[in-house]
């Protein structure tokens, strides 16, 4: 069995000098979100802080899809959304072997 992780999410937006927070949340799974970052970073990204954005993207993404499959929003996009994450996996060399 994999070892759970839990992460929380905390938003914060910085306007004018002044810090508000705007969302927070736990979120979890068996996924090494810092060794996903690091293995993003060899896809060629312009900046180190666009493969976070990216592997918290998908992480997001992929759990939503799943949590909500019967979801019309996610109809005609879930079948690429997998096509792709599976490309990712295979070029990051993931081998959790999740679905």
């Amino acid at each position: 069995m994999k070892e759970k992780r839990s992460y929380y999410v905390n938003m914060i937006e910085a306007t004018d000098g002044k810090m508000a927070e705007v969302l927070n949340f736990n979120f979890g799974g068996h996924h090494d979100i810092a060794a996903m970052v690091e293995k993003a970073k060899t896809f060629g990204f312009a900046k180190d802080k666009h493969a976070k954005e990216f592997v918290l993207a998908m992480r997001f993404m992929h759990h939503v899809i799943k949590k909500n499959p019967e979801n019309p929003l996610f109809a005609e996009f879930a079948a690429q959304f997998e096509a792709f994450k599976k490309n990712v996996k295979a070029k990051a060399g993931c081998d959790c072997g999740c679905k």
